[in-house]
Order: structure tokens, then C-alpha cells, then sequence
């Protein structure tokens, strides 16, 4: 059933959750056990879990011996392939003392606009689920070009809730919610409730390259949140570092009520 507000978190049958790559990687990689902790307490009494993770090129950057994000496509697709190995690993090693088994699903934009492509994606997330499998969703780097990116994950994060009917969708941040202003600006504000008709047009939310080894930001997160809030999906934006209370209904971050 839909969640309407944020304590329907802690009931909510189906959730999807969005981490980006500057909350796993690199000296954050720490963070993915105490993620998968969360994930795991949600998923032991019922819930069927899906993870959106970015993170693979950001994974493959030190494997590569490279002082920093490639720019050209080429390497870029060279350290996602080498990345997103490294990354579904440690998220499995993190699993194992759970008995969860995760299961790695790649998209492309392509794979959910084709009909025969997303019916496919669909059915085979259905059987993962009901099979207790944790699925590991992210962007297919390795094959995406520039042309036809989703453009960040928190954007996948919406279409995947859309694709498998989800209840909820939890974007994970660096910050705790949502601000009227960049949080550095001493005049921001938190926001609490952002209604399914609201008029965000005054507000300021900020670059969408957010640091070296990944895109997003608050922007991007209101366009995700905002798309699937549309298709009757309520959405939390809140800290990656948050997500057991987010997950347990707590009163935190920023919520999006569904439209329907």
C-alpha cells in the first residue's frame, strides 16, 4: 500500500532506496555495512528491499591507479566495468551475516523506454523479489553513452519505484532534508512536507555536481522526487547516515506526498 506519510515507512510493503556515490565511495565506503544493517533489519521482517547504488566508476577509479574521475567516455566505461564489480562485492561481504543474497540488475534508459525490454526488467525483478533476493540496481556505465544517460540515479531511483509499483522511495543525501536555500546560506530553511501541488518555483536548490566522483544534489533530487510523488509514490529525502530511522518511520527529512 502507498505510503501517505512517513510512518507508513515502517509498514510499507515494497521500498526503493537511492544511495549516490559520494556516500559509499572512496573514504566513505565504510558507510555500505552500516546501509546494508538497515536494509537488512527492513528486509528480515518482510519488506521487499530494492537498492539503487551508484557508485561504480567512483569504485573503479583507484583500481585503475587514476588521481581522478575520467573525463573522456572511454576510461569512464573502463572504470565502471572494473567499479561496479568491486561495488556489488562489498555490498554482498556486508550481506552475507544476514543471509541476503543480492542480485545485480544494469539498466540504460533504452531498457525502460522499449516495451519488451522493460517487461522483461519488470518480470525479472518480480522473481528476485519473490525469490528474497535484494536486487542492486544502477545505471549500466559501461555500455551508456552521454546521449542517452538517465542523467543521475536519483532519477533511476524514481522510474525503478515506478517500473516494480513500489510503496515508497528513500534518496539518500549528505544532508538530513531538504533546504529552502543552499544549506550554507544562513537564511536556509528545512522543509518538512512538500505537497503534491506545491509550487517550488521560489526556492534554490543548488548545482547538481555535487563533488569528484558523482552527480546529483538537491536539484536532482526534487526532479526524482517530484516524478515519482506524481505517479502516487511518497517519497523521503533525507541522510545516507539516517536511513535505519527513515526506514523505522521516524520524523526526519524531507517528505513528498503522492499525488494519488
Amino acid at each position: 500500500m502507498t505510503a501517505r506519510s512517513r510512518a507508513d515507512l515502517a509498514t510499507a510493503s515494497r521500498i526503493v532506496v537511492k544511495v549516490g556515490s559520494s556516500s559509499i565511495s572512496g573514504d566513505s565506503s565504510w558507510r555500505i555495512p552500516v546501509i546494508v544493517e538497515a536494509l537488512a533489519a527492513a528486509h528480515a521482517r518482510g519488506v521487499e528491499v530494492v537498492l539503487v547504488s551508484s557508485g561504480a566508476i567512483a569504485s573503479g577509479i583507484p583500481f585503475l591507479r587514476l588521481d581522478a574521475r575520467p573525463t573522456d567516455l572511454a576510461t569512464q566505461q573502463a572504470a565502471a566495468a572494473v567499479g561496479q564489480n568491486i561495488l556489488v562485492y562489498r555490498y554482498q561481504e556486508a550481506m552475507r551475516p544476514f543471509d541476503i543474497v543480492a542480485g545485480q540488475v544494469l539498466l540504460t534508459t533504452g531498457d525502460l523506454e522499449n516495451p519488451t525490454s522493460r517487461s522483461n526488467a519488470r518480470r525479472a525483478m518480480e522473481r528476485m523479489l519473490g525469490l528474497r533476493v535484494l536486487p542492486i540496481v544502477n545505471e549500466n556505465d559501461t555500455v551508456a553513452t552521454q546521449e542517452i544517460r538517465f542523467g543521475d540515479n536519483d532519477r533511476l531511483g524514481a522510474l525503478v519505484a515506478q517500473l516494480i509499483d513500489a510503496d515508497a522511495l528513500v534518496l539518500l543525501s549528505d544532508i538530513e532534508s531538504l533546504y529552502t536555500r543552499p544549506p550554507s546560506d544562513p537564511r536556509a530553511e528545512p522543509i518538512d512536507i512538500v505537497a503534491a501541488d506545491a509550487d517550488l518555483s521560489g526556492l534554490e536548490f543548488g548545482a547538481t555536481v555535487v563533488n569528484s566522483v558523482g552527480t546529483g544534489g538537491a536539484a536532482t533530487k526534487v526532479s526524482a522526487a517530484r516524478l515519482a510523488a506524481a505517479s502516487g509514490i511518497g517519497v523521503l529525502v533525507t541522510s545516507a547516515d539516517l536511513v535505519d530511522k527513515a526506514l523505522s518511520g521516524a520524523e526526519i527529512g524531507t517528505w513528498f506526498e503522492p499525488s494519488v
